[in-house]
């Protein structure tokens, strides 16, 4: 079948196999055929099994990438000999027919080469949130039962694997059953919620593309109802553990605080680096699967792999303390930068969460980030309830044990003292960064922007100099440096809280 197709889609024809399929590349169209084998999670073993699954894969693709799945083909026999696509002999298989693109347009390629920008993440989080919205909600699978089966799964597989001593592996499964019984009624009740939904079930960087300048996930999971009916959290999970695992910790908090931004998912916080960590183990275990099947020079790189995927599940399960920090100062002095630079670095993975004054404001005008307000939506009463959110959020965010950045002026004490005093209602550590610079380089920054949620002009920024002042016991930070230097002070600060 394989030299079928080739044939068919010409000169220059890349066959790609995985454990479960074989996927004929040309340069307008791809075929993907089923391979006739059987696991645990999962039974290709016959051809109406396999036709079944090539058609649920349609289905379940088209959510995410309609342009891309075309349909299903049968791979016939000729009258004369030979094969032909949808002819009337025999069906020899049924495939899944897809429009190609160019393998360099994969995220984990691109991820390779630095070219996943902020905008490009953005623009991600916000299909994926209005996908995770639109998807059908379950309330029988999914909940602590179905994370319970899935770990039943896992520690299978782990133990098998020879990845690590029997007694790392078992403090490591230890450690995931603890967390999963201290957050069981958490994922029944949101599944009592409705937030376990038909999602995509594999979404990692090599399952999402730019296709015709979008990102575009695709090649969801269809083999198994249970895998891809999950918390849409545990499927955020897989990419933001994916990018941490490739040291982009910096877009996975990213890609969790605009997803935060759209979504009320605060109170699912707790399970997140659980969520995570799961996903780092599966990944483990599959890919040294995979290195024991593999040639000797490709062997020892896949072992690697899985070691550092095992290595990263036990970070991501190992308790980090939450923290409030509030980064205050007048506009143009980098509040935001910082913000984005420090919350990596804090509290569970994926980091901390930003509450950014500019954001909420946006948010509760019913805009876009970057959307532009008119002057009366900075009178004074408004931005009492930005600062009201501000702070239930940092409170929720610290109660579901996470860390919180706060990301606003507070150039008025009793601003500061309500973050801080949020900070001390939860007993968490707080603290306060007021960053410091000359007007003019303020003023530079404000007029560079593009696309910011900042609507701060050189006139507002004149008010606020005339107006502010920094809060009484805050770190000031010379906010003029070059950015690894103002990170490192207020890592510093933070750390010693």
């Amino acid at each position: 079948m394989t030299d079928f197709l080739r044939a068919r889609l010409g000169s220059g024809a890349q066959v790609i196999d995985t454990h479960i399929s074989r996927v004929v590349i040309g340069p307008e169209r791809a075929y993907k055929i089923k391979k006739p084998v059987a696991f645990s999670y999962l039974d290709f073993s016959t051809r109406e099994k396999r036709a079944a699954a090539a058609e649920t894969e349609i289905a379940i693709n088209r959510r995410t990438a309609p342009a891309i799945y075309l349909g299903t083909r049968r791979i016939s026999r000729a009258k004369r000999g030979g094969l032909e696509l949808d002819g009337d002999g025999e069906t020899i298989e049924t495939i899944v027919e897809m429009r190609s693109f160019d393998q360099a347009d994969l995220f984990d390629q691109m991820a390779q080469r630095g070219a996943l920008t902020a905008e490009l993440m953005t623009r991600l989080t916000e299909k994926l949130v209005a996908f995770h919205g639109e998807a059908a909600p379950d309330f029988e699978l999914g909940g602590a039962e179905g994370m319970a089966r899935i770990l039943a799964l896992d520690e299978g597989a782990l133990a098998g694997s020879g990845l690590a001593t029997p007694q790392r592996v078992a403090a490591f499964e230890g450690a995931l059953r603890e967390k999963l019984t201290e957050i069981a009624a958490l994922l029944d009740a949101r599944r009592a919620a409705g937030k376990v939904r038909r999602c995509h079930g594999d979404l990692t960087l090599r399952n999402i593309c730019l296709f015709e300048g979008e990102p575009t996930p695709f090649d969801a999971i269809e083999f198994d109802e249970r895998l891809g009916t999950i918390d849409v959290l545990y499927d955020l999970a897989f990419l933001l553990m994916d990018l941490t695992h490739r040291g982009l910790a910096g877009h996975a908090n990213l890609v969790f605080n605009r997803y935060l931004d759209a979504a009320d998912e605060t109170d699912g916080l707790s399970a997140l680096p659980f969520f995570m960590a799961v996903r780092a183990s599966i990944r483990a275990h599959v890919t040294a699967t995979q290195a024991k099947g593999a040639t000797a020079d490709k062997a020892e790189a896949l072992r690697a792999e899985a070691e550092s995927y095992f290595d990263l599940a036990e970070r991501l399960i190992a308790p980090r303390e939450k923290i409030l920090v509030a980064i205050g100062g007048f506009s143009g002095s980098g509040k935001s930068t910082l913000a984005a630079a420090l919350a990596p670095h804090l509290g569970p993975a994926p980091g901390a969460r930003i509450l950014s004054s500019d954001r909420i404001r946006k948010a509760l005008h019913g805009i876009a980030a970057t959307d532009r307000l008119p002057p009366e939506a900075y009178a004074p009463a408004v931005s009492e309830r930005v600062y009201a959110r501000m702070r239930a959020e940092a409170a929720r965010t610290l109660s579901c044990g996470g860390a919180a950045i706060a990301d606003g002026v507070f150039d008025r004490p009793r601003l500061a003292a309500a973050i801080e005093q949020v900070a001390r209602d939860d007993r968490a550590p707080f603290a306060g960064l007021w960053l410091m610079a000359t007007r003019e380089k303020m003023v530079a920054r404000i007029v560079a922007r593009r696309g910011d949620p900042s609507d701060a002009t050189p006139a507002v920024l004149d008010m606020q100099m005339e107006k502010g002042e920094a809060p009484d016991g805050w770190t000031r930070l010379d906010a003029a440096r070059e950015r690894v230097e103002i990170l490192a002070d207020a890592l510093k600060v933070a750390t010693r809280t």
